[in-house]
């Protein structure tokens, strides 16, 4: 587990659990050891944050390739961050680069990894869910792991796009039981059926509203 990466979680981590007290249920289905992908609704840049807070082990995470390579003291602190929290670098404008950016989390996940995953491709515009891109079961499919639904509800108003505080709400985490992936793939319509599935999965965590398009993007 990278230092940094400790030191958030025993830092930030215990400030979550000690200021917001987040309900966790189903950590019996995070596998003790072994690679998983964990494939959450996304509402708040919050979500990352909490998860850590709530999960065992190392979880991985990508992060924007612009932290990578700013400039000046702020850039400089970006890079330190991102580096030491083991995160990888996705230039989310670039389709290529993003596929690449999923080749990049195969070997974290055959050496026995988690990798989170947010299917909708980008925050919730509306607190509803969207979508699921079908990159998460093939990269679940490549590196022969399976997916954890996991459901997030309270962040959005813990911590809102633009605040500049953190507010007091409750927040709960729920962790579904695994979705097999191996094995299941003939095709690229048994690609969309897992992804279904999956997404169907998380809206059974969340109770959230679904629907049956992508999520658009947003400009932050």
């Amino acid at each position: 587990m990278p230092l940094l990466y400790d030191l958030t979680k025993l830092t930030v981590g215990t400030a979550l659990r000690l200021g917001w007290q987040p309900h966790v249920e189903g950590l019996e289905h995070l596998p003790r050891h072994g690679g998983a992908i964990l494939a959450s609704n996304h509402l708040s840049v919050a979500d990352e944050l909490f998860l850590v807070a709530a999960a065992p082990r190392h979880v991985t995470f990508w992060a924007k390739a612009e932290y990578f390579t700013g400039r000046g003291p702020s850039g400089w602190l970006n890079r330190q961050i991102v580096t030491g929290m083991g995160a990888i670098p996705v230039d989310r404008a670039d389709g290529r680069a993003a596929l690449r950016a999923l080749d990049a989390a195969v070997p974290v996940l055959r050496s026995g990894g988690l990798v989170a995953v947010y299917p909708e491709g980008t925050r919730s515009p509306d607190g509803r869910l969207y979508r699921g891109r079908v990159g998460m079961t093939r990269l679940a499919r490549d590196a022969e792991v399976p997916i954890i639904p996991v459901g997030v509800l309270g962040t959005a108003e813990v911590l809102p796009v633009d605040a500049r505080l953190p507010r007091r709400h409750p927040v709960t985490l729920r962790f579904g039981p695994p979705i097999p992936v191996a094995d299941r793939i003939t095709g690229p319509r048994d690609i969309r059926t897992i992804t279904d599935e999956v997404m169907a999965a998380i809206q059974e965590l969340t109770g959230q509203e679904y629907v049956p398009r992508y999520a658009p993007p947003r400009e932050s």
